[in-house]
């Protein structure tokens, strides 16, 4: 008799084209295109920044030792162009008014400085809301110490190795699992829990709240079955309908990651492909599934209680930003599962699921975790059973 109720509650449902655009369509194309969108958008930023002319301007050169350095530095760097200013005055009002993109302020005293071997002070203007142009501070300022630490040093007699006794190198002991862990594991949960959120909620107005306003509700309860058979035939329509549009929102990830210029890294692309195994999959799925049970948990209770579609979306629409909000918890470095976040909720399945990308979640904390969320999701039935078992919420 569930089954009864759970496949003609899932073709009403499937016949319901919002519905589907929710569960199906949004989550397989949000990603590529947005994504794609991204890097096109980014690279021709790019792009257009390094090939502008940056012009700059310069106050206190009187030798014009810095503007020929600047001149000599290679195109590759990004053409330029030199304008020589009065004052520093006149060097902000030119960038504030983008006469210049860049300005360097050299000491007037640079000639005695440089004489006496001293520091010379060499400082940048620049308006840092503008792509590219910190970067290119940047490049010219280092190629104007290249310049400088070369010519101390020919004065001086002294070879690059003489004054630099020691040599730092830096290497990684992390797994390329564990580094994608780190970039994407926070990213991931947080796509399923938002999306898997996303396609229990309408389902779960239009079976509940809807059925109310259409009238139909009641003629169902008429029928010789038991209330908790129905609501939970019901209810598995809900989390159906949330595990699948988590599921096509990872398809739609895993479409930009495989077509779009990731797949140009055949490194990366290798790493992705080794942590998507059948048993990462399970894991993931695992600790889904409670989840979007506790979702579904929380908002059937809230659509039961509405007395319309309208009042039950303006309740559980600010619900989702209190249930996702968490998820962002994986984006923060420093915050680990332990003995203490495993009892949050969501914030325990998005760092279990970090830990699971990453190949290092001990099954202790996984059992854990999954536990948890059951428990939770079993709370979040009981409610919705006694909500519905109310007369007076199904005949408001």
């Amino acid at each position: 008799m569930i089954f009864r109720i759970f496949r003609k509650e899932l073709l009403d449902t499937l016949r319901d084209k919002r519905t589907l655009m929710t569960m199906l369509v949004i989550p397989v194309l949000v990603f590529p295109i947005t994504l794609n969108v991204f890097v096109e958008v980014s690279k021709s930023f790019e792009e257009s920044a390094s090939e502008k002319t940056m012009k700059i301007g310069i106050v206190g050169d009187q030798s014009r030792r810095f503007s020929k350095q600047l001149e000599q530095i290679p195109k590759e760097l990004g053409p330029k162009k030199i304008l020589v200013f009065k004052d520093s005055a006149d060097l902000k009002k030119g960038i504030e008014s983008d006469q210049i993109q860049l300005g360097l302020l050299v000491p007037f005293n640079e000639a005695d400085l440089r004489k006496t071997q001293q520091t010379v002070p060499l400082t940048w203007l620049l308006d840092a809301s503008e792509v590219g142009r910190a970067e290119r501070a940047q490049q010219y300022g280092a190629s104007l110490q290249a310049f400088a630490e070369a010519e101390r040093l020919q004065t001086l007699g002294l070879r690059p190795e003489q004054v630099k006794p020691l040599s730092i190198n830096t290497i990684n002991c992390a797994s390329d699992k564990k580094m994608v862990g780190q970039l994407a594991g926070g990213f991931l949960p947080y796509i399923f829990i938002a999306f898997g959120f996303i396609g229990c909620m309408y389902p779960a107005i239009d079976l509940f709240t809807g059925e109310k306003e259409r009238g139909t509700l009641e003629t169902l309860l008429t029928v010789p079955v038991s209330r908790w058979k129905i609501l939970i035939g019901k209810m598995l329509v809900v989390v159906c309908s949330g595990m699948l549009a988590a599921t096509c929102a990872l398809i739609g990830l895993f479409i930009s990651i495989e077509f779009l210029d990731l797949a140009a890294n055949k490194e990366l692309l290798d790493v992705i492909h080794s942590v998507l195994t059948p048993v990462f999959i399970l894991s993931m799925f695992a600790l889904l599934l409670p989840l979007v049970i506790f979702f579904s948990g929380v908002m059937i209770p809230i659509a039961i209680y509405a007395k319309s579609f309208k009042e039950a979306q303006s309740i559980i629409t600010p619900l989702n930003i209190v249930m996702v909000l968490p998820a962002m918890i994986g984006f923060f470095p420093g915050i680990e599962l332990n003995l203490n976040t495993t009892f949050i909720p969501v914030v325990n399945v998005v760092l279990a699921t970090k830990e699971l990308v990453a190949g290092t979640l001990s099954w202790l904390y996984f059992g854990s975790v999954f536990g948890v969320m059951c428990l939770l999701a079993a709370l979040a039935i009981g409610l919705s059973y006694k909500q519905f078992g109310k007369e007076t919420n199904i005949l408001s």
